[in-house]
């Protein structure tokens, strides 16, 4: 994708399903994997876009993340564990617990093993969602309720465990980097194709007409209804405005939680 194409209207993309979400997973792990290899020693403890969270906060978050992926009991031991931290941090939404959970059982990982911790575990939590059979996937089972006041209400098994997991690695992945200094070297066919996904649920979850022209070798151009003015941002910095990262005006103001 590219600024040169023409305008897309959202309605038009067509979204990520349950195959191609698995081979965009595969390659999202890999491409976080070879960013962990090149963090220092130095980089561990650097901020990040997260708030309250540095380098290692947010890897072992993904590496937890992947563990509850690859194993329904040790999910359910995070969500239970994560309900009473919720109010004791003053976190908005019950994931806010759970994340505060996972970390708080690895506080004796040792940074030099995280990237072989992620390897070994995003590729667990891949064959476990590969093999996923349809109906369970189907099953509207989660209540995401209303994070970033955007109200999701329930959703499928499918929602998270097809693309929504590999959305939250690709983000934090672009967290990673802009902490650490790391290149994040998107290209169309991976990135973009995740960034146009996002777009295509965000248009659906307001009523806005939009006209936006997405910079960058993940962007593209794209509309839903006409009548509003262009707004041209690089199409990393539009998925940090959606989640929340960064301040966005007018239809940017419009979030969804990635």
């Amino acid at each position: 994708m590219n600024t040169s194409e023409s305008v897309r209207p959202a309605t038009e993309i067509k979204r990520i399903q349950h195959t191609e979400a698995m081979r965009l997973t595969a390659a999202e792990n890999a491409r976080l994997l070879e960013l962990l290899q090149l963090i220092g020693p130095d980089d561990w403890g650097r901020p990040t876009d997260c708030t309250g969270w540095t380098v290692r906060d947010v890897v072992v978050h993904l590496i937890a993340s992947a563990q509850a992926q690859a194993n329904p009991v040790e999910f359910l031991r995070q969500v239970r564990s994560g309900r009473p931290l919720t109010a004791e941090i003053g976190g908005d939404h019950w994931v806010d617990g759970l994340n505060e959970a996972q970390l708080r059982a690895r506080t004796q990982w040792r940074t030099d093993d995280l990237p072989a911790l992620w390897e070994q575990h995003s590729a667990a939590a891949l064959r476990a969602r590969t093999r996923m059979p349809a109906p369970v996937r189907a099953l509207p089972v989660l209540p995401i309720g209303t994070p970033l006041g955007v109200d999701l209400g329930w959703k499928p098994l499918g929602y998270l465990f097809g693309i929504g997991f590999t959305r939250d690695t690709w983000m934090h992945r672009v967290d990673l980097s802009r902490a650490t200094g790391i290149a994040l070297q998107p290209t169309a066919e991976h990135d973009g194709r995740i960034v146009e996904d996002i777009l295509a649920e965000w248009s659906q979850l307001h009523d806005q007409p939009f006209s936006l022209d997405l910079q960058g070798p993940a962007g593209g151009r794209f509309e839903g209804r006409s009548g509003a003015a262009t707004i041209s941002v690089d199409a990393i910095e539009y998925a940090r405005i959606l989640s929340g990262r960064a301040d966005g005006d007018g239809v940017l103001a419009n979030k969804l939680p990635l």
